[in-house]
Formats: C-alpha cells, structure tokens, sequence
C-alpha cells in the first residue's frame, strides 16, 4: 500500500461523511452519483424528488466545501442536478416521473411509453400501438401495457417533448 492511498481514503471517507449530512438536511434530495478523481476533482450529482434547484446544489455544495481545509488537501468540487436527458439509475427517480414519457431499452426491445407505475423492482408503461384488425382489413390502435423489471432495463430516459 502506497502512503498516498491512506490519505486518499480518508478524505473519499471524509467528503462522503459531509455530503450525507448535507443530503440528511434536505431529504427531498438524493444521491446519483459521486466521485473523486486522482486529482481531488470532487464531482457530485444529485437529483430530487421535486427536482433540483441551483440553491440545492449551493447548500450540498457548502456543507461539503465549508467543512474541509484546503490547507490540508487543495480539491475541486462540482454539485450538478442530473440532466433532463440524464438515464434514470434508481427506483425513486422512476417514482418522480410517473405520468412522462420513458424510452426504455432492454435487450430485446426498445419501447416508448408513458410511465404509470414505479415498484421497488419494476416499472409498467402504457403506449397505443397499431395493429391488424383481428377482423377484416386494415389496422386499429390498441392501447399495450407492460412491466419491466429495473434488472431488465438497459437503459431509460425521460423523452422531452416540445
């Protein structure tokens, strides 16, 4: 073990401790992802159950920042919202956005629904579709519904439409 990674963990422990009393602070929000680079580029990315406004991530920000000296370790920190185009990771962010449309994607499909319910393990969408009539010619539009287990789900993101 080099010297460098003792330090190293200890401030990763340290900016991890202080980023979870700032997210305790403001339970609406939550954690997406989080990381720090050899560099001590602190990058934090957070969403919320109402979404993110540029004062949520001010407050992460500081409760982080204002906590650790930089006479100790210089760093570099970045609080961001994730994106309206940002895949969704976990299940309470499939929760806020019941009632939008996903694109999800799994192995042997993609499809494009708007989202009517979010489990703890997976999620139903509802889309029209046209079909053959199942008499005569022609095609009908049928209403389809399906659940996907989040374990199925390669990929889903909210479609922004204008």
């Amino acid at each position: 073990m080099s010297p460098l990674f003792i330090p190293n963990m200890d401030f990763k422990n340290r900016v991890k401790e202080l980023l979870e009393q700032g997210l305790e602070e403001h339970p609406e929000l939550f954690l997406i992802d989080f990381t720090i680079s050899p560099d001590y580029k602190i990058s934090v990315v957070i969403d919320g159950d109402n979404g993110v406004t540029l004062q949520d991530c001010i407050d992460v920000s500081r409760s982080i920042e204002h906590n650790l000296d930089r006479e100790e370790q210089d760093f570099s920190l970045e609080v961001a919202s994730a994106g309206a185009t940002s895949p969704l990771k976990f299940p309470r962010q499939y929760r806020k956005n019941i009632g939008r449309k996903l694109e999800v994607t799994t192995e042997e499909e993609k499809v494009e629904g708007t989202l009517i319910d979010a489990s703890e393990t997976s999620v139903v969408l509802e889309w029209k579709a046209r079909e053959p009539k199942k008499v005569g010619k022609g095609k009908e539009t049928v209403v389809k519904k399906a659940e996907f287990p989040y374990i199925s789900i390669k990929k889903a993101v909210v479609v922004i439409s204008f």
